[in-house]
């Protein structure tokens, strides 16, 4: 495939090299040290499917722009979900298909599927609490991170005790403390903790390296052209 590289720090760096690596090329990088270089220099004659990680600011100005020129794009960067509506509309309207993770890591949606099936059960059992932590690197400028935002949301779904979450510990027993630390290097740590006076149980998923990421966002990249819609690593995986 010929793909369009959006963004061009560490997971555009690693998904240019897994691409060529599988065989795929590289039709162009857009990013700010190339500001002679734009979405709208590229066709779909020219570019199979963009791949986007960049910033919260910047995110939905870009997939819009493919949207509009008929680019089909797996968008990889958080933070920019209150435009996800728009984004869907713009998907509808222009019949060019969006692919959306907030983590394109199998094992973390996987991690999303679990904690969904735990938060389900654990409600009917009463006297436990529920929190999720997060633990990123410094660099990192969203919080809470994309990913933990997911498993909150799921986990809001399915325990009906817990109706909204808060970025911060919180004493209120319909609110899901969702806590965000940002220390060294770290690539990613999610933790879902159910305590109650009697015990502790934890599920944990703890990303090593971003090999798992960027896999993850060339298999969307290759499953979505010729597709039409919106999708998510659940449509990819079949969960």
């Amino acid at each position: 495939m010929n793909i369009l590289l959006i963004g061009y720090g560490k997971m555009g760096r690693a998904i240019e090299a897994q691409a060529r690596a599988r065989g795929h090329q590289i039709a162009g990088i857009i990013d700010p040290s190339r500001p002679e270089v734009s979405i709208t220099d590229f066709t779909p004659a020219q570019v199979d499917v963009a791949i986007e990680f960049t910033h919260p600011d910047a995110a939905f100005q870009n997939v819009a722009a493919c949207l509009r020129a008929g680019l089909p794009v797996v968008c990889g960067s958080t933070g920019w979900l209150h435009h996800f509506g728009e984004a869907k509309a713009l998907s509808q309207q222009t019949g060019t298909p969006l692919f959306y993770a907030s983590n394109y890591s199998v094992g973390v949606n996987l991690f999303f599927h679990f904690s969904e099936y735990m938060a389900a059960k654990m409600h009917q059992f009463g006297g436990y609490d529920v929190q999720v932590r997060e633990i990123h690197h410094t660099q990192k400028v969203d919080q809470p991170s994309g990913t933990a935002l997911t498993v909150a949301e799921g986990i809001l779904r399915h325990f009906p005790g817990k109706t909204t979450w808060r970025n911060e510990a919180t004493s209120e027993a319909h609110e899901l403390a969702v806590l965000s630390e940002r220390e060294g290097a770290v690539i990613g740590t999610h933790i879902v903790t159910y305590s109650c006076p009697a015990d502790t149980i934890e599920l944990k998923h703890e990303a090593h390296t971003r090999e798992g990421f960027v896999q993850g966002a060339l298999l969307a990249a290759e499953w979505l052209p010729g597709r039409q819609g919106v999708f998510g690593m659940n449509d990819l995986l079949g969960l």
